[in-house]
Order: structure tokens, then C-alpha cells, then sequence
């Protein structure tokens, strides 16, 4: 699996559908949808999936000439999670279709979104394998030399997998995923409603051997956990890069963390959710410096978050062949 900054083809989306989801706010996460889509699509291409003909017809009302829209069944719109994920090697490229159920049969009703990542491989006419096991993409990053990064809390959650071993799930992620070394952290956020530690919320590799890190202060809610998150790193001999900002705003009435580092790398710029607060022009510029070279794109995030994510959680990037 190429690391996220390696040349894509295009970004993998899916249009907002599940209303008891977003409730009150599906208007405006198919709003923030857009925004993310426009974004990266000023960079690259983007296929935005659809639920049926008219989620089709406002998403092409919402989005510019470089989106396509297709309509395939889906239940939801984290295509990070239930999408297909990319290796290539030798000038070839595959998709690799995990298991999906929903965060853990976190919301009902998942099968449509646990067969989408298997039409958008053969849409694209690539080879496809089935792997052994139910994985998010979320839930793990790799820096594209053979390490990857994930958490206890989610891979190791036995509303997962329960019938796998820690030593059985490594070995499917370095068959099916192409690593070599699998580096383990341990809780994700305690903000994190749905994914149980997903590790998208909380770090990203900037280059090989070298992590970005969630840091919270002292007495808050996920203090202890990205202290020891931070340890585990430096003990696997990564460097530590900090990222102290973690705005907590209001949204339809509850208090809603937006996590800047949930932010996703497409060819050129990095686009980075923002919370509509002072703390957002250092975020921006904190990431733009650990990226050279890329345009830091800031997006609104506060939606996204009330949901669960930002914009990492809603695209899959497709790498270019090499």
C-alpha cells in the first residue's frame, strides 16, 4: 500500500445518505461533502458515489465538472472505511476488499456499503483480492516502506473480529497489505463516538519515520491516552512531531471535537478540516510545514465531525500505477 502522498489517479467519495445519522444536519453535511469534493478536485479527479438518481442529481448540482458522479448502492458515506484499498507493485495495481460492519454493527443495515468496495475495483479494472478479515481504513495508516500504524482499541476489538489473535491480524495485514512492521498504539480519542480509536483522528505519518501527533492538554478527556500514544511511538523509534490544537465547538447543541489532523493528502495539497475558530490559522500552518511543498487547503469541519470524521474519513485515494 503506497503511502497517502504517493501520486493518485483520483479520490473515491460517497454523497451523505443515512439521515439518522446526521439528522437535523444532512443538509449541511452534504454542504461540507461538496466542499471536500471541490477541493480535491482542483487537484485531481474525484468519483462521487450516489445512492440512486436523485442523491445523483443534487450532488451534480453541488459539485464542479472535475467529480464524476456514479450511482452504485450504498448505506453511507465513509468510503475510507468500507472502500476498496489500493497496493501496487511491478507497474500493476490491485484493490483489496476487507469486511465492513458498520464500526462494529455500530448503526444497522451495512451490507450495501460491505459490497461497494468490490464494484468500484472492477469499475476501475483492477485485479481484486478478498481478505480474511473486517478492517476500516480509518483504522490504520502506513508510511509506504513497510510500516503501519493502528490502534488497540480498534483492530483488536472483538466487535471486529473476535475470532483472530493479535499475531493472526498482523499476519493478514503483511499478506494483504504488503508491511512489514506493524507499530501499535493504544486508545484513540475518547471524543471518538463511533470508531473506537480510529487512528485517522489522531496521527499521520509526514514521511517515512516520522509521525504526527494528537496532543491534548493536561486534565482533558484524551490527555493519558496520546501521552502513552506518544511513548509507544518514540519506543518503536519514530519521531514525534506534536500537534497541540484540538478545538471543541457546538454543533446542533452538543459539544463536537474537531480533529485537524483528519486531514487528507491528494496530489499537491493537503485539505485540512477547520472548525471556524482563531486556533485555525496555526493549524494550517502547522501542517503545511510538516508537508513542503503542498498548498494547505483548509475546509469547514465542524459537520463532518458531529458525524464522526473529516476529510480523511470520506475519501479513499486510488494510487497512480507505478
Amino acid at each position: 500500500m503506497p503511502a497517502e502522498w504517493a501520486p493518485h489517479e483520483r479520490t473515491l467519495m460517497s454523497w451523505p445518505c443515512r439521515r439518522e445519522l446526521w439528522r437535523d444536519q444532512l443538509a449541511a453535511a452534504k454542504e461540507q461533502y461538496a466542499d471536500v469534493a471541490n477541493a480535491v478536485a482542483a487537484f485531481e479527479p474525484v468519483t462521487m458515489v450516489c445512492a440512486d438518481a436523485a442523491d445523483a442529481a443534487e450532488a451534480r448540482a453541488a459539485l464542479t465538472n472535475g467529480v464524476e458522479v456514479i450511482e452504485l448502492p450504498i448505506d453511507d458515506s465513509w468510503l475510507r472505511d468500507n472502500g476498496p484499498i489500493f497496493v501496487t507493485g511491478d507497474g500493476r495495481r490491485a484493490g483489496v476488499h476487507f469486511g465492513f460492519n458498520a464500526w462494529g454493527e455500530t448503526f444497522a443495515g451495512w451490507e450495501r456499503d460491505a459490497a461497494v468496495g468490490r464494484l468500484l475495483i472492477e469499475r476501475l479494472g483492477d485485479s481484486r483480492y478478498e481478505a480474511p478479515l473486517i478492517l476500516e481504513g480509518g483504522s490504520i495508516a502506513v508510511d509506504g516502506e513497510g510500516t503501519l500504524l493502528t490502534t488497540e482499541e480498534c483492530l483488536l476489538n472483538p466487535n471486529r473480529n473476535p475470532g483472530h489473535s493479535r499475531a493472526e491480524i498482523e499476519e493478514i495485514l503483511r499478506d494483504y497489505v504488503g508491511v512489514e512492521r506493524i507499530v501499535w498504539l493504544g486508545q484513540g480519542l475518547v471524543e471518538d463516538r463511533d470508531t473506537d480509536g480510529h487512528v485517522d483522528l489522531i496521527a499521520a505519518f509526514t514521511r517515512p519515520g516520522e509521525v504526527l501527533l494528537q496532543r491534548t492538554a493536561p486534565g482533558t478527556p484524551s490527555h493519558e491516552r496520546m501521552a502513552d500514544n506518544r511513548d509507544r511511538l518514540i519506543a518503536a523509534g519514530l519521531d514525534v512531531v506534536d500537534f497541540p490544537i484540538f478545538p471543541i465547538v457546538d454543533v446542533a447543541g452538543e459539544e463536537t471535537a474537531v480533529s485537524h489532523l483528519n486531514f487528507y493528502l491528494c496530489n499537491g495539497a493537503v485539505i485540512v478540516p477547520v472548525a471556524g475558530v482563531d486556533s485555525d490559522s496555526e493549524a494550517l500552518e502547522r501542517i503545511a510545514a510538516a508537508y513542503p511543498g503542498r498548498a494547505a487547503i483548509g475546509v469547514p469541519g465542524t459537520v463532518l465531525a458531529y458525524g464522526g470524521g473529516g476529510p480523511h474519513c470520506i475519501t479513499q485515494q486510488v494510487p497512480a500505477v507505478r
